[in-house]
């Protein structure tokens, strides 16, 4: 039986780290300054490997997902929609609904304060939403 976020018995931090070393260009140079950005954000972070090869990034539920393309790195927030942007760093999937992501071309450099702050909001979101026991509950 695999391990959630895990495929063939392997850690998903291995398979990301796989990916990353795979692409051997400046999207695994980004995929890997992004990766790095979002543990720094929350180092409680559970890195999984999900529909079968996207490196996601969950606590408390899915924050974001990494994927890479031939002229892009996207990163997709899953609930995107409910958090503020004031840096405007949501580039892609605007007309939804829930998602919202950001599209990083070769070259292009992102607000790493304003890339952790969307990270932690996303946290507090999820986090908001698990459920909690009444104030009155006995311990």
């Amino acid at each position: 039986m695999n391990t959630p976020g895990a495929s063939q018995g392997q850690p998903a931090s291995e398979l990301i780290s796989r990916r990353i070393a795979e692409l051997g260009d400046w999207r695994g140079d980004t995929l890997g300054r992004m990766r790095k950005l979002v543990k720094e954000a929350d180092p409680d972070i559970v890195e999984e490997w999900k529909w079968m090869g996207t490196p996601t990034w969950s606590h408390d539920g899915i924050i974001c997902t990494g994927e890479s393309y031939k002229h892009v790195v996207k990163l997709t927030f899953a609930k995107g929609a409910s958090l503020q942007d004031p840096a405007r760093l949501f580039n892609s999937s605007l007309d939804g609904n829930t998602r919202r992501a950001i599209d990083i071309h070769e070259g292009e450099a992102v607000d790493e304060a304003a890339f952790k702050a969307l990270v932690r909001q996303a946290v507090a979101l999820n986090s908001a939403g698990k459920s909690k026991p009444s104030k009155n509950a006995k311990s």
